[in-house]
């Protein structure tokens, strides 16, 4: 007995291996095996998101639905349904996109999911089968989030489809990671400063014997640097003169204008 319930995790996780072995995935549209190279590589894109289940409520002509929807997996009414519409007042299923009928675009930031093999239109689009396309749109704060119906386009004879949304990073071109000239020129400049300090540091304190501040390379030169720069910038930004002492001017003959003749004759005793 005890022997039983030791072996049981085992066959249980067997167990649960076997049936996430035997579940479905997306078949592309075309020949098994010669399937689009780009189709192939966009659905691999996608992996993050096939064990996630979306759903979304719309209401039309007096009807409530309920969509549900999978990448690359089948809800759980199997049958190959990638994408349900359920009638939340009857409850009945209708497929509305299987994953056995796939087909995969993108752009630059989306990727367009259709399902197609539908059950048929009752009394529209011609009795066509259903199709549900997937707008998957570039969001990098989000992995799955935004899942809605845009609209249901069955006035037509034929080519009808139902049209969702679904933002997500998956979708999204990968980040552009060079770098600027900018950059290149700010990162190469501060090497070569670093390059510059600590090999004159080590030639000054190896080769040179220096001590203190004098081991930095050139310190000299750097400390006249500094009072130069001080200097320039007194010399620029002060707006007023600076003070100076008067010197001695002589004054010569041809500045001197023609005095008036001064009369004194006042001075003189009566």
């Amino acid at each position: 007995m005890f022997v039983a319930h030791s072996h049981l995790p085992a066959m249980l996780l067997a167990l649960m291996t076997t049936a996430m072995a035997g579940e479905k995935e997306c078949d592309l549209v075309g020949v098994k095996g010669s399937e689009s190279k780009r189709e192939i590589a966009l659905l691999k894109k996608l992996e993050p998101l096939v064990n996630l289940s979306f759903t979304t409520n719309s209401e039309s002509e007096n009807e409530k639905y309920k969509y549900i929807f999978r990448v690359c997996r089948e809800t759980s009414n199997g049958n190959n349904s990638g994408l349900v519409q359920i009638n939340e007042k009857t409850q009945k299923a209708t497929v509305v996109g299987r994953i056995n009928e796939t087909h995969v675009a993108s752009g630059r930031e989306w990727i367009m999911l259709t399902y197609k093999g539908g059950e048929p239109y009752g009394s529209h689009c011609g009795n066509e089968n259903r199709k549900a396309m997937v707008m998957i749109n570039c969001n990098r704060k989000t992995l799955n989030g935004g899942f809605t119906l845009v609209v249901e386009e069955r006035e037509k004879e034929q080519e009808c489809f139902y049209l969702f949304e679904l933002d997500s990073s998956v979708a999204c071109p990968p980040e552009d990671s060079r770098l600027s000239v900018g950059s290149i020129l700010l990162i190469t400049f501060a090497s070569l400063v670093a390059v510059y300090v600590i090999g004159g540091f080590l030639y000054q304190r190896l080769v040179v014997g220096a001590k203190g501040m004098e081991q930095f390379p050139h310190f000299a030169f750097w400390q006249d640097l500094g009072n130069l720069v001080a200097d320039g910038c007194d010399f620029v930004c002060r707006s007023k003169p600076r003070n100076v002492p008067t010197a001695y001017r002589g004054v010569g003959d041809d500045q001197l204008g023609e005095e008036p003749e001064e009369r004194d004759d006042h001075l003189l005793p009566m």
